[in-house]
């Protein structure tokens, strides 16, 4: 059974920082796309960032500049460094690992990022 959990968020001000984390476990395989989504109050769930196999990075035009996704060599953990933050980038952060060639797609239950001003 795959697992998948996050880590790192949590209150932070307006211009600070914070890192968070993501593990799949229970995997016998690596993912070819894993990215990080987040929903804001009364908003849709939204991409973040992804990185391909490549290590191609894409970004939502609102955190290019300020975020930046990595993960490790195993291609079943993602990280996202999160810079310079926002009162619009609070919500629920949702980490996600997809291997669409099997049909796979997985989701993290969130974690929360709040940013105070």
């Amino acid at each position: 059974q795959v697992q998948v959990v996050e880590s790192g968020g949590g209150l932070v001000q307006a211009g600070g920082s914070l890192r968070l984390s993501c593990a799949a476990s229970g995997t016998i395989f690596s993912f070819d796309v894993m990215g990080w989504y987040r929903q804001g109050p009364g908003q849709q769930r939204e991409l973040v960032a992804s990185i391909d196999r490549e290590g191609v990075a894409n970004y939502a035009d609102s955190v290019k500049g300020r975020f930046t996704i990595s993960g490790g060599n195993a291609q079943n953990t993602v990280y996202l460094q999160m810079n310079n933050l926002k009162p619009e980038d609070a919500g629920v952060y949702y980490c996600n690992f997809k291997k669409p060639t099997f049909g796979m797609n997985y989701w993290g239950k969130g974690t929360l990022v709040a940013v105070s001003t």
